[in-house]
């Protein structure tokens, strides 16, 4: 098991955490219609909120809403992207879940923040160094995404010298870009970005290796879920990709990763729990066996 930082306490939005035995599952919703996974299941208003809610039954600490894919693809006006997630922000503000923009529009971050978000997840590693200021400014959280590609560009065939350390130094330079612009050290969150501009071995490798990336001594977060990294490693098609995304999680959260982001919410939770369990992290729900 890696060691985890102590400095790992983090009060984010209404929730506690205690990242150095504690796992936090962010539960994916999305308000696109072009969506990864889904496929625009959530793109209405009410479906995002009912999934939303749903999650949170299902053991959630952490809502990740988007209205804009990291993938190429046409620019989705701000006025648009605000549309799309200001409403499911209002709606699910006092649901005591953590509420993160998954957005790298500085605008946007801001007025989602203004309406009860807590965090700014940035795919694209403070491509705009702007957004690092709306994030300081609101004393929010942040988390920091490795990837290559400007904002719905193409990058095609990536290749690194080292996936790991080209990986790691980019989050330092990039955490360190954050405190520089006012953003306090306990308020960022480091994101390997599995499949963002990487092939599959990369994704592997930046697996195998992520204490590595937990090092840093930020809390880590690994998006994994469904990704094409996970159906190539195992010839699964995307609605085949559960238990593979599951395995994943699990041996990320045994290398130190502390934050998942899913699809399949149930199913993990169910997974770091048992995990916490057999690390002592956490109490059974029950002792009846044997007593």
């Amino acid at each position: 098991m890696s060691v985890v930082s102590p400095a790992m306490r983090r009060r984010i939005g209404p929730r506690d955490f205690d990242f150095s035995r504690q796992v936090a599952v962010m539960a994916i919703v999305n308000r696109t219609p072009d969506s990864f996974y889904d496929r625009g299941r959530t793109d209405s208003l009410g479906a995002a909120v009912a999934a939303a809610h749903r999650a949170i039954e299902e053991g959630a600490d952490w809502l990740d809403i988007g209205g804009a894919r990291f993938a190429p693809g046409p620019p989705v006006p701000v006025a648009e992207e605000l549309d799309r997630v200001l409403p499911v922000v209002a709606a699910l503000a006092g649901s005591g879940a953590v509420l993160s923009v998954d957005t790298f529009h500085p605008e946007v971050a801001h007025e989602a923040l203004a309406a009860g978000a807590h965090v700014v997840n940035d795919t694209t590693g403070l491509h705009d160094p702007a957004m690092a200021d709306v994030v300081a400014g609101a004393g929010a959280t942040v988390i920091v995404t490795h990837s290559l590609a400007a904002p719905r560009t193409p990058y095609p065939s990536p290749r690194y010298d080292d996936v790991v350390a080209d990986v790691v130094a980019f989050l330092g330079e990039r955490a360190a870009l954050a405190e520089a612009r006012g953003v306090a050290s306990d308020r960022i969150i480091v994101d390997p970005g599995h499949d963002l501009n990487k092939h599959t071995l990369d994704s592997l490798e930046l697996t195998r290796r992520l204490d590595e990336v937990v090092a840093l001594g930020y809390p880590t977060l690994v998006a994994l879920s469904n990704k094409d990294f996970v159906g190539e490693s195992l010839g699964r098609p995307r609605e085949q990709r559960v238990e593979g995304s599951i395995a994943a999680a699990v041996y990320s959260v045994i290398r130190g990763a502390r934050l998942v982001r899913v699809h399949n919410v149930r199913e993990t939770v169910d997974a770091v729990r048992m995990l916490g369990a057999i690390e002592g992290w956490r109490a059974p729900v029950v002792l009846e066996h044997n007593r």
